[in-house]
């Protein structure tokens, strides 16, 4: 777990999803069930899927501190789709500023 943390801090959490997959694939397919969740899961939601993989339990499902957890990701994922386009609202054509 520590490499992953490293990957995400320098490569972001695409490459680190990546890593994890395939370092420990049978956590993702056990989460998953399919290989096309995971996939889109990298390329639109990667903090959400990361966390969904770190909290999800092949028994008892996910816990309400994994829920938390859920919800942080998709606020992470959505700040950093939203910062992208805050921060290069200056490129789009007929922006007022």
């Amino acid at each position: 777990m520590c490499c992953l943390y490293t990957v995400l801090i320098f490569l972001g959490p695409r490459v680190g999803g990546i890593a994890w997959w395939l370092v420990q694939p049978l956590r993702w397919s056990v989460a998953f069930g399919s290989i096309i969740w995971p996939i889109l899961g990298i390329i639109f939601l990667p903090w959400t899927t990361l966390i969904y993989v770190a909290v999800y339990n092949p028994i008892a499902g996910i816990s309400l501190l994994g829920w938390i957890f859920l919800a942080l990701g998709v606020v992470a994922d959505i700040a950093m789709h939203g910062g992208g386009t805050y921060y290069n609202r200056e490129r789009v054509p007929g922006y007022s500023s």
